[in-house]
């Protein structure tokens, strides 16, 4: 399944391009946005291997992570969101917007478009998001998709010189089939 282009409501979900390596930037370089993040703020030659590794693994057989830019009307990249394959029929959630266009629903759109994908396209049971506990907005946006409070996990990333701990939503199949909107 290469090359997918998934669209949402305001956004379309689609694979990286080389061409990507700016917009990354903007986004994995600003320390407003991987304040939140499970990683600390990256260079321009992390923006672009974040790409190319992106790239690359779109195309393994069998794919086990679709990471996609998310991009606005004019097919700019203004953000990302990931499901990560990890067991049977199972992966793991993670997503950013550019600083800049936060606040206009970006993030749950690009949520709510990845999430239908993964449990219609792909078949999966069961899909995780761990959130950092500060970040209410990111909070707000699982709660809104109907992911479920599972639970606190300590110490679980290292970045901006420190341990954090991640809280762990999830939501099941079922529940997705039942969640209006």
């Amino acid at each position: 399944m290469y090359p997918i282009t998934i669209h949402g409501r305001v956004i379309t979900l689609r694979e990286m391009r080389p061409d990507d390596a700016a917009d990354a930037l903007a986004i994995i370089g600003d320390d407003r946005v991987t304040h939140w993040l499970s990683f600390d703020s990256r260079d321009h030659t992390a923006a672009v291997t974040m790409i190319e590794g992106a790239v690359t693994r779109a195309q393994l057989t069998p794919r086990t992570e679709y990471y996609l830019a998310v991009a606005d009307t004019e097919d700019r990249m203004i953000g990302f969101a990931r499901l990560g394959l990890t067991g049977h029929q199972a992966a793991k959630l993670g997503y950013a917007i550019h600083a800049d266009h936060w606040g206009h629903g970006y993030a749950t759109d690009a949520t709510r478009t990845l999430i239908g994908y993964g449990f219609q396209e792909l078949r999966l049971h069961r899909i995780t998001a761990a959130i950092g506990p500060d970040n209410a907005a990111s909070v707000a946006v699982v709660k809104r998709l109907g992911m479920q409070y599972e639970g606190r996990l300590r110490d679980h990333v290292f970045t901006n010189g420190a341990w954090r701990d991640s809280l762990l939503y999830s939501i099941l199949a079922p529940e997705w089939t039942a969640t209006p909107g």
